[in-house]
């Protein structure tokens, strides 16, 4: 198998993966934080706030919410 297959199906494992999943999902959680934050605040935010923000408010409960429900 040459280096590009074998970098190609580690890129597939890893994208089929649970831990690419969750990080997409919090990805898109911050996305769409950083949207109602600028919103509200009438210009962009930045991600950097909104990253930080959305941990230190909405995180843990997000992940709560997520386990629950996917047991």
């Amino acid at each position: 198998m040459s280096t590009t297959n074998k970098s190609d199906k580690t890129r597939a494992d890893l994208q089929n993966s649970t831990l690419y999943s969750e990080f997409q999902a919090e990805l898109a959680e911050i996305n769409r934080h950083k949207w109602i934050e600028s919103e509200k605040a009438g210009h962009d935010v930045g991600f950097e706030f909104a990253l930080t923000d959305w941990i230190l408010k909405h995180r843990g409960e997000w992940r709560r919410q997520r386990t629950s429900a996917n047991q």
